[in-house]
C-alpha cells in the first residue's frame, strides 16, 4: 500500500509508522486517521510483524488538530468530519468483538493483537494526545513537549482522554494537565506515569524498535496478544473475576504450541522459536 500522509516500513519483526506531515508538525487531519487505520491493518495482518512503533516525521509527533479543521469547526462546520460521531470510512483493524471500550475512534489500538509503542519524538498536543495514549507503551524524548491544550481552545477532554489520564497518573494529575494545559517534558511525563521512558531525542525511536525486536526474540506473540487483552479488560473487572478469567486462559495456553516451545527452549538453553499469532487469534477473553 502507498500512503500520502504516513510512511510505513517493516524491518524484521518491527513495523514502524511515521505520521508524515512534518511541515505542520504532523498536525492531525481526517485522511491521516484513515491511512493510519490502513497501515495498522497491514501490520496486524503481516505474520512477520511482532509489534508496531508509531512516531512522527521531523520535529513533532503530532501537534494537534490541523488549524484549518479547527477554523472550520469554530465557524460552524464539521472540521472535515472530526465533529461527526460516525465511524470513519476505513474499517478499524483489531478484534471487532473486543467491546466498545477498546473499539473507539482513537482507542481501537488497544484491540490489536500486537503491541503498539508510541515513540514520541517531538511535540504532542491536542488531538495528538488520544493517539499517544491509545498506544500500549510510550517512549518520549526528554526534549519533547506534552500539552493537552483543550482548555486553551475552549474545548473539553476529548476522545476519552479524561479516563486515560486518570488511569495513568491519577485524578489530581489528570485535572492539573487538563485545567492548566501546561507543557510537560519527557522526564516529568515519566515521573507522572504518562510515559514509560524518557530518553535523549536520538534514542527514542531506536529504543522503541529495539524493544519490539527483543519481544520477537524472547516472547510468544500469542502470549503477548492474550496478556494485552487481559490488562485492558481487567480495568473493568474485580480481582476475583480477573483470577477466574486468568485460570481459564492459563488452561487454554497449555494446549498451544507456544507452551511446548517455551518449555523446550528453556530446558535446551536455546532461544525460543515461537510461531506468529495464528489466524484467527487465540481466545483472549
Amino acid at each position: 500500500m502507498t500512503y500520502e500522509y504516513l510512511r510505513y516500513e517493516v524491518d524484521g519483526p518491527v513495523a514502524t509508522i511515521w505520521l508524515n506531515r512534518p511541515e505542520a508538525l504532523n498536525a492531525w487531519i481526517d485522511a491521516m486517521g484513515d491511512e493510519l487505520a490502513g497501515a495498522l491493518t497491514q501490520a496486524e495482518n503481516d505474520p512477520t510483524v511482532v509489534g508496531i512503533v508509531l512516531t512522527g516525521e521531523g520535529r513533532g509527533f503530532c501537534a494537534g488538530a490541523d488549524m484549518n479543521m479547527l477554523s472550520s469547526l469554530s465557524s460552524g462546520g464539521d472540521g472535515g468530519g472530526i465533529a461527526s460521531e460516525a465511524a470513519p470510512p476505513v474499517p478499524r483493524p483489531g478484534d471487532a468483538e473486543a467491546g466498545d471500550d477498546l473499539r473507539g475512534r482513537y482507542t481501537y489500538f488497544m484491540s490489536l493483537t500486537k503491541p503498539v509503542i508510541a515513540a514520541i519524538n517531538g511535540a504532542v498536543a491536542g488531538m495528538g494526545i488520544p493517539i499517544a495514549l491509545g498506544c500500549d507503551l510510550r517512549f518520549m524524548s526528554t526534549e519533547a513537549v506534552f500539552t493537552t491544550a483543550f482548555a486553551q481552545r475552549g474545548l473539553i477532554a476529548e476522545w476519552g482522554i479524561a479516563w486515560q489520564l486518570n488511569q495513568l497518573c491519577g485524578p489530581a494529575n489528570a485535572l492539573d494537565l487538563l485545567f492548566s494545559a501546561r507543557k510537560v517534558k519527557g522526564e516529568e511525563a515519566a515521573r507522572l506515569g504518562l510515559v514509560n521512558r524518557a530518553l535523549p531525542p536520538d534514542e527514542v525511536l531506536p529504543a522503541a524498535q529495539a524493544y519490539i525486536a527483543d519481544l520477537a526474540a524472547h516472547s510468544s506473540p500469542s502470549s503477548l496478544a492474550v496478556m494485552k487483552r487481559q490488562v485492558y479488560d481487567d480495568l473493568q473487572r474485580g480481582l476475583a473475576a480477573s483470577q477466574e478469567v486468568a485460570m481459564r486462559l492459563m488452561l487454554e495456553s497449555f494446549g498451544r504450541p507456544d507452551f511446548a516451545e517455551g518449555v523446550a527452549s528453556f530446558m535446551e538453553r536455546r532461544p525460543p522459536a515461537f510461531p506468529p499469532v495464528p489466524t484467527p487469534a487465540p481466545n483472549m477473553r
